[in-house]
């Protein structure tokens, strides 16, 4: 993508020293008003946003946001108070907020700090701040130029829902009072575009996106827009299909989500609640023994990458799934205190989620697949946490011999989750690496689907 000049729009309103400061501050206050504990988290960012739609600019929005969030405590009294305003009469003001709030809240045995043992020690640099001091004119026009290409690509992509180009920049630091003190720059940019095709009284929307840490990766526009009208125009004429069983396969960026609701149900929140269809589960079978699924937090550039969780815990490689089991579950401190086990540096989430995957391509799968349906949408969220159960509503095509035949809509898929996760028969090698969960498409042995 063309360079553009730097300006002053990537300048934090506070340098990371300030913030630290800042965190000291916070900290050496609490400990005045006779806090036993206290943590602190402080974030400045700076942003700009540029929709464009049918050639012209509908919004643009600059952002400039700071905040800070303090946690005292009291013995196992625990009190939180936020603030906007980082002046230091400010912050004096919150964390004796903060204070009086611990003095009314329960003792909970498992309240408290990291142990300092399980603190982050080194902080990698992983390459996660690139600025990007793009003007408003130069975004509009590259979001401008990739809903153009969409509009251009076929007479029958007659509307759209815009182009939207953004670029923020951010700093967070965080410390506590067992010395803890670490901080870090990051970026993310992004450009996409929705687009509807019409044909026959027909109309059909899909889109298509980027989202990097460094601007100079993000895919181009044109391409960007073409992709978008061509998902869009594939998905035209539409049919039904009858309730039957087959199999289906799922496309990487739906693959994620289906990931997804396997780390909900092994957090540790989940699993002291009693409330998740992988209850007790480490140490069984989940998915099939060739799936192995590790998480990488100090992936340079990747999206969730962090060399310490939000508690300041340290972040390291891990195996969560190995031969098709659980090693054990997604842990912060508190969690892993209510289960008797040890935090996994996981407050806040997982850190770059590495799904294996084998030699087929997305080619290869529907071949393998052979007849069956893919999907490439899903509606509604019919997913119950506690029995696995899995209902939504689904579009996608049709897949006879190895190919797309048809586009189908107005479909429902089912099964349950740990049914599921047992019947995968590949993971293909097209991994989508725009989000915290890495993998490829999925293909399922079957589920039911439920259409006319």
């Amino acid at each position: 993508m063309a360079q553009v000049p730097n300006t002053s729009s990537t300048q934090l309103s506070h340098s990371q020293q300030d913030l630290q400061d800042l965190v000291a501050l916070a900290i050496e206050e609490g400990r005045k008003l006779g806090a036993t504990e206290s943590e602190v988290g402080v974030s400045v960012d700076t942003g700009l946003s540029v929709t464009a739609r049918l050639g012209e600019v509908e919004t643009l929005e600059y952002q400039r946001d700071r905040g800070m969030g303090i946690t005292v405590y009291r013995g196992k009294r625990k009190g939180t108070a936020s603030t906007a305003d980082l002046r230091p009469q400010a912050i004096r003001e919150t964390v004796a907020k903060a204070f009086s709030i611990a003095g009314f809240t329960a003792e909970d045995e498992c309240a408290g700090l990291p142990d300092p043992e399980d603190l982050a020690r080194e902080f990698p640099d992983l390459q996660l701040s690139h600025p990007w001091g793009i003007e408003p004119d130069a975004a509009r026009d590259l979001a401008v130029a990739c809903e153009a290409a969409a509009l251009k690509a076929d007479k029958r992509i007659g509307n759209s829902e815009g182009a939207t180009l953004s670029s923020h920049q951010g700093l967070r630091v965080f410390g506590n009072s067992l010395g803890f003190l670490g901080g870090f720059p990051s970026s993310i940019h992004s450009l996409s575009c929705v687009v509807v095709a019409q044909e026959d009284g027909e109309m059909q929307r899909d889109y298509w996106y980027s989202s990097v840490r460094d601007w100079r990766e993000l895919e181009d526009g044109e391409s960007i827009g073409k992709t978008a009208a061509a998902r869009a125009l594939r998905r035209l004429n539409a049919k039904k299909l009858p309730t039957i069983t087959a199999p289906v396969l799922f496309v990487p960026e739906l693959a994620r989500g289906l990931m997804g609701h396997f780390l909900g149900a092994v957090r540790g929140g989940s699993q002291y609640r009693r409330a998740s269809f992988l209850l007790d589960a480490a140490g069984q079978q989940i998915f099939p023994s060739w799936v192995q699924i590790s998480e990488r937090p100090h992936i340079p550039k990747a999206l969730a990458s962090s060399p310490f969780d939000s508690e300041g815990v340290v972040t390291r490689d891990r195996e969560l799934i190995k031969d098709g089991v659980l090693t054990g579950y997604i842990l912060s401190t508190y969690s892993a205190r209510k289960l008797g086990l040890r935090t996994t540096g996981n407050a806040g989430g997982v850190h770059n989620l590495i799904v294996s995957h084998g030699a087929d391509d997305f080619q290869g799968l529907l071949k393998k697949m052979n007849r069956g349906l893919m999907v490439t949408e899903l509606m509604g969220q019919g997913i119950n946490g506690v029995t696995g159960d899995y209902s939504r509503g689904a579009a996608g095509f049709w897949i006879e011999n190895g190919e797309i035949q048809y586009p189908v809509n107005e479909i429902t898929i089912a099964g349950n989750l740990k049914d599921m996760y047992r019947e995968i028969v590949a993971i293909g090698s097209d991994v989508d690496a725009r989000g915290g969960i890495r993998t490829g498409s999925v293909l399922l042995e079957k589920m039911t689907i439920a259409g006319e």
